[in-house]
């Protein structure tokens, strides 16, 4: 075309019945919502086009009106493949209806897919997607039972099983930027980030379809700065200049500078929560925040613990990121989500997923809608309900430790943190840990099997995942075992030995979550009394996640002894001390460096039987060293 600039009439008449579109969008961010209107406003009135495939990763819509929500039609759909269902409620109940043939894949392999469909390739080859719905084995995604072609098959290569996702056939790409120059050339400077728009242009153009682009503004032909240029002109075939209203940043703000990394906002720009038990869970999951390591929040009740981090002053400490391509800052929440203000990188949702696919994650946190004994989740599908998996099975099966956050039971739940404590003032009725969940979107079998370190953390309780199901590991004060977790629970947890939940939680002061995480307080652990020559090491609910910790801690005990001059006895106190098992060598090994050079006699103690069977693992030469109570361990020492 060489006049690409159009309406959005002569646009979507552009479209043929039985054409496949493709859409970009991420909730509303990047949603052509002038191009959809238009899409929309055709068919109500012609009839026309009809019989659409429609292909889409991230979920684009409002939960009501917006997005895609404007082709759920009868009749202008025939087949939908799509990653998050829940922010389209039309369009998902036409699927659920049997009316269109509807398939729910995993979010981040239907982006990288893209890629592949634009490289002329057969398809993509991966893991995501094993031993949950996805798997063939399981449904192979299928929402109906009118969809009966396989859009994902199980091979095997090498010995391995992995799912093949086959291309898709791509006729129309719906896509959006900020500016075009009259040549079709794309920016998207005041967008909040960039999706998978490059890769979609590419798909549809190498297939010999049309693409289609609506921005703000149009500027002079080959006028537009050529490293700012997202979507080249080579493959567009028109531009619609959409109206304010159909063109919003977010579906809750319609236009932010924070949110296009073009500035960075003051710290406090984001208010702090209120405590509740959205708090509650927000703050327990950040306890497990590694220090320097790389986290995704996802969507829900996990979005809290940005705030929290915020508020806890950790956000330079850690580097959070969201799928769709955000690197850094502080991610936004609710209709922004996806947003997020002071970002180091905002990069293309399918090089995000490469990245989160090949391990770059040290830890997510997922919300959490149903769990069964065996540790599997499910957060896809509730009977006639479909939220659909979006990234969840990418970012849950591949980062190195998750966190699943959710309250205990859903529909009713009225939760009060009073004094201290939390205060069950009405019980949910819908049960959230169950004999079997409804869909498999992680499984906790294959998680269990891989040693996935796996946590599940709710407002009055917390539980791991073991190879023999799930554990309950502590309780919120205020909280009855009986009355207020098993009674509501289908199956028993396992239950050996039960700590309560950190206190700071519960109160409304600032946690000084800073200082456990970095270990600021580490000197203060560390007390040597010169008149009796013995060294004091306090490890008291000490979290040890790395191997710079590991020899943080052997470096301050070093220069201490060595300053004293002699040979010292050790008193270790190990009550709630945690250390990943990947550690416990490096840490034994650091121990005994010491011991060879500066400890004479060693005692050790812990009030839990599992942590001084797991010392006694660690230092199996001193194992009736290790103790009970301080008292003991003194009285070992004396004797």
């Amino acid at each position: 075309m060489l006049h690409k600039v159009v309406s959005a009439a002569d646009a979507a008449a552009l479209i043929k019945d039985g054409d496949t579109l493709t859409t970009s969008g991420f909730v509303g961010i990047g949603v052509p919502d002038e191009l959809l209107a238009a899409v929309e406003a055709r068919f109500l009135e012609t009839g026309h086009p009809r019989d659409l495939s429609l292909v889409f990763a991230a979920g684009q819509g409002d939960g009501k009106t917006r997005g895609l929500n404007r082709l759920g039609h009868d009749g202008l759909l025939s087949k939908v493949v799509g990653g998050h269902w829940g922010l389209i409620p039309k369009v998902a109940a036409l699927a659920v209806a049997g009316k269109i043939k509807g398939w729910n894949l995993p979010q981040g392999c239907i982006s990288q897919l893209y890629r592949d469909i634009a490289a002329g390739k057969p398809g993509m080859l991966s893991r995501v997607g094993l031993e949950t719905f996805v798997d063939p084995r399981n449904g192979g995604g299928a929402i109906n039972d009118i969809s009966t072609e396989a859009q994902v098959e199980l091979i095997e290569i090498g010995g391995e099983e992995m799912l093949y996702y086959p291309a898709q056939r791509l006729s129309v790409a719906l896509l959006r930027g900020t500016t075009a120059d009259e040549a079709g050339n794309i920016t998207l400077e005041r967008e909040a980030l960039t999706i998978d728009n490059l890769a979609q242009a590419m798909a549809v153009k190498n297939a010999g379809g049309v693409v289609i682009v609506q921005v703000e503004r149009i500027a002079k032909a080959h006028t537009l700065p050529a490293r700012d240029v997202q979507i080249p002109g080579i493959l567009v075939d028109a531009v619609v200049v959409a109206k304010p209203e159909n063109h919003v940043q977010t579906y809750a703000t319609a236009f932010s500078q924070g949110f296009t990394g073009r500035m960075r906002t003051p710290e406090g720009a984001i208010p702090p929560m209120a405590l509740d038990a959205r708090k509650v869970i927000a703050r327990r999951c950040a306890f497990e925040l590694p220090v320097n390591g790389v986290v995704n929040l996802g969507i829900g009740m996990p979005e809290g613990v940005a705030a929290v981090a915020a508020e806890e002053g950790l956000l330079d400490h850690v580097t959070l990121t969201a799928e769709p391509g955000v690197i850094g800052g502080q991610p936004a929440s609710g209709l922004d989500f996806g947003a997020a203000v002071n970002t180091d990188a905002v990069i293309p949702q399918n090089n995000q997923f490469d990245f989160y696919d090949g391990g770059g994650l040290d830890m997510t946190c997922l919300g959490l809608a149903q769990a069964d004994a065996t540790g599997n989740v499910n957060v896809s599908r509730f009977g006639p309900r479909l939220a659909g998996a979006g990234g969840f099975i990418n970012i849950s099966q591949n980062a190195r430790a998750v966190v699943f956050a959710g309250t205990f039971t859903a529909k009713g739940l009225d939760i009060a943190i009073d004094g201290g404590a939390v205060e069950i003032r009405q019980e949910g009725s819908q049960r959230k840990f169950l004999d079997h969940v409804e869909q498999i979107t992680f499984s906790g079998v294959r998680a269990a099997r891989l040693g996935q370190p796996v946590t599940y953390v709710t407002e009055r309780c917390v539980f791991e995942l073991t190879p023999e199901g799930l554990k309950l590991i502590e309780i919120a004060p205020g909280v009855d075992l009986d009355r207020d977790i098993l009674s509501q629970m289908a199956v028993r947890p396992i239950i050996d030995e039960v700590t309560q939940m950190d206190a700071r939680i519960f109160q409304p002061r600032e946690m000084d979550l800073r200082t456990d995480l970095l270990h600021l307080d580490l000197p203060d652990r560390i007390a040597l009394d010169g008149a009796s020559n013995q060294l004091f090491l306090n490890f008291e609910k000490m979290r040890v996640r790395s191997s710079v910790e590991v020899e943080r801690v052997g470096h301050l005990v070093a220069e201490t002894c060595a300053a004293h001059g002699q040979r010292v006895d050790v008193i270790a106190n190990y009550d709630g001390f945690r250390i990943d098992e990947t550690l416990e060598l490096d840490w034994a090994r650091m121990v005994a460096r010491l011991t060879e050079r500066y400890y004479r006699h060693i005692s050790r103690y812990s009030g839990s039987a599992f942590m001084r069977m797991k010392l006694g693992k660690v230092f199996p030469e001193a194992r009736t060293h290790i103790f009970e109570t301080s008292v003991q361990a003194r009285r070992f020492l004396e004797q």
